[in-house]
């Protein structure tokens, strides 16, 4: 059996170890379980509202994302055709928030400034490579089975939280549904860094269609300049591969915003998109938290900035039964 904790969290991206940072600030023990080898680079998600950065304040987490992240203070709708329909100025609330802007920063780049944080505390703990299957509950404690590079292992804690992603082993465990559908659509995001603003565009720009919607975000990428994120819809008949062509999505590119000469693609993909949410989101001394618990589509940032909810939440509430 290995070491007690308090808290034991199933996963280690930023929605699993925010709750554990703000568990461990607040005194309470817990170790942190995470089935691949280190933190993993997600390039979907990366915005972020102004109350998720007031949460995230406190912890120090903010101010290390205003290093490097880029300010957003407004954003538009826009019409294919048509063009602009609304722009919103969140400058307008800043008698209302510190944070009057929402923030672009790679998910990627965020759970090394959370996981840095967390390595400060002594009282909690992260192993990876270690696969969260199993766990077993009594009135009292939750016993967790995590497959490790030494074999199968046991701990011990008073609570666990899964937050172990959409396919979570502890939503499984739980025995919850997982209701809900995916799109038929899928999204293929295409990233570059020719510059969309001299266009009319702002740094966060979602462009309605029928058929030929697509969505842009401009993320700090390695540095200056910066790297534009544009999202494409993939029809449910369409080949990936085909899809993911030089030549298609040049094509795809070039009908959103002519230019001379091809476009420079930094990086390409292909993802799914889910719909999809809980039954429950506890079972006896066993939670969810973030995809865990909820899936949605992730125009609008709400899956992160839900799950940073998650956390904040969550912690809070276990934190009182520690009686911190």
């Amino acid at each position: 059996m290995g070491r007690k904790s308090q808290v034991i969290v199933a996963g280690a991206g930023p929605v699993g170890l925010l709750t554990a940072l703000a568990l461990a600030k607040q005194d309470v023990s817990v170790l942190v379980l995470e089935a691949e080898p280190g933190l993993t680079v997600d390039l979907r998600a990366g915005t972020y509202h102004p109350p998720s950065l007031e949460m995230m304040a406190p912890y120090g987490i903010t101010a290390d994302m205003l290093r490097t992240a880029i300010k957003v203070p407004r954003w538009q709708i826009r019409d294919r055709k048509e063009g602009v329909i609304v722009e919103w100025d969140v400058s307008l609330i800043k008698d209302l928030t510190p944070y009057p802007y929402r923030l672009h920063l790679e998910q990627h780049r965020l759970t090394p400034i959370i996981y840095s944080k967390l390595r400060e505390c002594s009282n909690a703990e992260v192993r990876f490579s270690h696969e969260v299957t199993d766990f077993a509950q009594t009135a009292d404690r939750v016993v967790v089975a995590a497959q490790t590079p030494g074999g199968l292992e046991k701990f011990e804690a008073q609570w666990l939280v899964g937050a172990d992603g959409g396919r979570s082993a502890v939503r499984r465990v739980m025995g919850v549904g997982f209701e809900g559908y995916t799109w038929p659509e899928r999204f293929l995001v295409a990233s570059t860094r020719y510059d969309y603003e001299p266009h009319g565009f702002r740094l966060n720009t979602y462009v309605a269609d029928p058929v030929d919607w697509n969505a842009m975000f401009k993320m700090p990428g390695d540095g200056p300049p910066g790297l534009w994120r544009v999202l494409f819809p993939v029809r449910p008949e369409d080949d990936e591969a085909a899809a993911l062509s030089e030549d298609n999505v040049e094509r795809l590119m070039q009908g959103f915003q002519p230019k001379t000469g091809r476009y420079a693609i930094e990086y390409k993909s292909i993802y799914k998109v889910h719909q999809r949410v809980a039954s429950d989101f506890r079972a006896g001394r066993a939670l969810l938290a973030g995809d865990a618990a909820h899936l949605n589509n992730p125009i609008g940032a709400f899956g992160l900035n839900g799950g940073i909810h998650d956390a904040i939440n969550l912690a809070g509430k276990l934190c009182k039964l520690f009686r911190c």
